[in-house]
C-alpha cells in the first residue's frame, strides 16, 4: 500500500440499507451496527462492521473519530435543486409560471457575471454540506460559466455532483435565451470539460418543454445520447397551467412525458422534477425506461402545485425510481431531513399509505443513488463504496433531546429526526473520505 495513501476511521452507530424498504418490510431492510467502525482509504470504504471485529484492520497511526450517541449514515442525495435560485428562496405569493417571471429569471440574469456565479456556488455548496447532502443534481443558468463556477467549487471540495447548463431558446427573457445551436455547442463544450472529470458528472438540462423549441429538445436528445453516462434533467407535470401550455405548444404529443420521449430524452439517468400530475401510462413508461422522478414536497407545497403520489409511483407491479429533491429556491429548505418530514405529510394527504421513516431515509440515500444509477458508488455504507457520509445528532436541540429519550429504537429516532430535525442535527459531513463540515458548540442554534 502506498505510503501516501489517505486513511480515516469513524466509529459510531452505523445505519445503512441491506434491502429496499418499499419491497421488504422496513425493519428488515435497515442495517444497524450499534457500535460500528468504518475504515476508509483514499476516499473509499475498505471495511465496515462491528468495532470489536473491524478494529484489527486499522492502519497503524490512524486515529479513530468517535461519534458516541450519534447515527452515521450515507451522505444525503438531492435529486433536484437550482443553485442560482438560492438568493430568491422564500419569495412570496406566486405559483409556478408567474414565480419564474417575477423572481427566478431576474435572479438568473445576474449570473451573466461569473463572480456572482462563483459567490453563489460557494454559499450553495456550504449549505448542502451543512445539511449532510453530499451529491445533488443541480441546475445552473443559461450562462456556460455558471456551470464552470459550480463544478470548480465542487472539484475543490471533492464532492460527486451532477450539473448542467440550462437550455432555453423561447418564452424566456432575451438575456436568458440561447438558440438551439448555441445551446448544443455550449453544452457539448461543457460536457468535454467536466463530464467524468474526477467526481463531476454532466446533465443535459432543458429547463422544461415550455422554454425549449422542438429543435432544441431534439438536439438535447442528441447530446444525452452522445456520451456514456451522461444525465438529463428537466421538469415534468408540476403545475396544471404548465401542463396546459405544454399541450398547446406540442399538439402532436400524447402527453407531457411524450414531448420528451419524442425528443429522445427519456431513459436511464433522466431525472424529471416533480411529476405530480402523472397518469398510469406515464408511470409505466418511467418504469420501462429506467428514468427517475424527483419528489420535491416543500416546493410543491410552497407553490401550491399539488401532491406527488409516491406510493403510486412505487407500486410493486411497475416501480418507478424516485429520489427526493429540495428544489431550492421554490423549495423552502436545503435540509433533506425537513424534506423527508414534508414527504411524510404528503403521503397522508395523497393516499392511504403512510411513508415510513426507514423508507424516507432510503429515498434520501440508497434509493436516491438507484434513481441516479449511481448505486455502485454512493448511497450505502459498504466496502468499495465512496466514503460520503453524514453524522446525525438526535439530541441536537433541547426539544429533540426530550423526544429522543422516549425513542425505543433507531427507526423511531429516524422519524424524530425527519419530523423535528434540520441542519443542526448534522454534526459532521464527510466527502471522499475527508471531513468537510463539522458542527461545533459555537455554531448558531
Amino acid at each position: 500500500m502506498s505510503a501516501t495513501a489517505r486513511h480515516a476511521a469513524l466509529r459510531g452507530c452505523v445505519v445503512t440499507f441491506r434491502a429496499n424498504p418499499f419491497v421488504t418490510a422496513p425493519h428488515e431492510a435497515l442495517s444497524i451496527e450499534e457500535d460500528g467502525l468504518i475504515l476508509i482509504t483514499d476516499g473509499k470504504i475498505t471495511h465496515c462492521g462491528p468495532y470489536a471485529q473491524t478494529r484489527v484492520f486499522l492502519q497503524d497511526g490512524v486515529d479513530v473519530k468517535h461519534y458516541p450517541n450519534r447515527l452515521i449514515s450515507a451522505g444525503f442525495i438531492d435529486s433536484h435543486v437550482h443553485y442560482p435560485q438560492l438568493p430568491v428562496i422564500a419569495s412570496w405569493g406566486e405559483e409556478l409560471l408567474a414565480w419564474l417571471q417575477q423572481y427566478v429569471f431576474p435572479a438568473e440574469a445576474r449570473f451573466a457575471d461569473k463572480q456572482v456565479a462563483q459567490a453563489v456556488a460557494k454559499t450553495f455548496m456550504a449549505e448542502l454540506l451543512r445539511n449532510g447532502t453530499t451529491t445533488a443534481a443541480v441546475y445552473c443558468t443559461v450562462h456556460p460559466h455558471s456551470v464552470d463556477a459550480f463544478f470548480e467549487e465542487s472539484e475543490r471540495i471533492g464532492t460527486r455532483m451532477i450539473a448542467g447548463k440550462v437550455l432555453m431558446d423561447r418564452l424566456a427573457p432575451d438575456n436568458l435565451r440561447d438558440t438551439a445551436r448555441t445551446g448544443y455547442e455550449q453544452s457539448k463544450t461543457l460536457i468535454e470539460r467536466w463530464h467524468g472529470k474526477g467526481r463531476q458528472l454532466y446533465a443535459v438540462t432543458p429547463r422544461f418543454a415550455i422554454t425549449s423549441t422542438p429543435e432544441q429538445l431534439e438536439l438535447a436528445g442528441d447530446l444525452y445520447r452522445s456520451r456514456e453516462g451522461l444525465f438529463m434533467q428537466t421538469h415534468l407535470s408540476e403545475n396544471q397551467k404548465e401542463i396546459e401550455e405544454v399541450a398547446r405548444l406540442f399538439p402532436n404529443s400524447t402527453s407531457y412525458l411524450d414531448v420528451y420521449d419524442q425528443a429522445g430524452l427519456v431513459g436511464p439517468r433522466a431525472i424529471f422534477g416533480h411529476g405530480i400530475h402523472l397518469h398510469e401510462h406515464d408511470f409505466q413508461q418511467c418504469h420501462d425506461t429506467g428514468c427517475a422522478l424527483a419528489h420535491c414536497p416543500t416546493s410543491n407545497f410552497f407553490l401550491g402545485s399539488g401532491l406527488f403520489r409516491l406510493f403510486d409511483a412505487k407500486a410493486a407491479h411497475r416501480p418507478v425510481h424516485v429520489g427526493l429533491g429540495t428544489d431550492v429556491g421554490a423549495g423552502t429548505s436545503f435540509s433533506l431531513l425537513a424534506t423527508m418530514g414534508e414527504a411524510y405529510k404528503v403521503s397522508l394527504m395523497a393516499g392511504a399509505q403512510r411513508l415510513h421513516a426507514i423508507q424516507a431515509f432510503w429515498l434520501a440515500t440508497r434509493g436516491g443513488a438507484e434513481a441516479l444509477h449511481l448505486e455502485d458508488k454512493i448511497g450505502t455504507i459498504a466496502p468499495g463504496m465512496e466514503a460520503d457520509l453524514c453524522v446525525l445528532n438526535p439530541e441536537a436541540t433541547p426539544l429533540l433531546a426530550v423526544r429522543a429519550r422516549e425513542s425505543k429504537d433507531v427507526a423511531d429516532l429516524l422519524f424524530v429526526l425527519m419530523t423535528l430535525g434540520d441542519d443542526r442535527c448534522v454534526e459532521a459531513t464527510w466527502v471522499n473520505g475527508q471531513c468537510v463540515h463539522e458542527r461545533t458548540e459555537a455554531s448558531p442554534r
